[in-house]
């Protein structure tokens, strides 16, 4: 686990995954063949080192397209998931991410179209919805819950009077 003592870290390496109902393939390194990865239930605090732990479990890293981070106790949205290129589905749900303006940085990611937030501090914030889907404006589904024309619309009304406001705060 990242965010915790190394110890944690080689416990959590040598537990075999569920296999589900379709058998898992590996390759000849026993790399995992997938685009997803669950690291969902567990007491992941930080994300520096999720490029090691994609790295160490997937045969194709820069292809992971599913990442589940959901509960655990993760307080910041950390520029690493930017280097995720691919990424199309994010749960960040049920964590303790504090400052809403991190989302931001999931604006470089091309392809996600998917993201849950909800369980976090910052959904306690009343511009939650309309800052997420303004700097995400590729998302289909938010929470899961499909984003509609309306939300985009409105989302994109409150971007351009937010914006207005802050130049004008920069101006005086």
């Amino acid at each position: 686990l990242f965010g915790t003592e190394p110890s944690m870290f080689i416990f959590f390496m040598k537990i075999e995954p569920n296999s589900g109902l379709r058998p898992i393939k590996r390759n000849s390194e026993m790399k995992y063949l997938s685009c997803s990865l669950r690291l969902n239930n567990n007491n992941i605090t930080d994300l520096h080192d999720l490029p090691k732990i994609v790295s160490y479990f997937l045969a194709e890293p820069l292809r992971l397209a599913w990442l589940d981070l959901s509960f655990n106790k993760i307080t910041h949205i950390d520029e690493v998931l930017c280097q995720l290129q691919e990424l199309r589905v994010l749960y960040l749900h049920g964590n303790n991410i504090l400052i809403l303006s991190e989302v931001d940085r999931l604006g470089t990611l091309p392809y996600l179209h998917s993201i849950t937030l909800h369980g976090n501090a910052i959904e306690a914030n009343k511009t939650y919805r309309n800052r997420v889907i303004s700097v995400l404006p590729q998302l289909k589904s938010m929470d899961f819950s499909a984003v509609t024309r309306d939300e985009r619309v409105m989302a994109k009304i409150w971007h351009h009077s937010n914006n207005r406001r802050r130049s004008k705060e920069t101006l005086q």
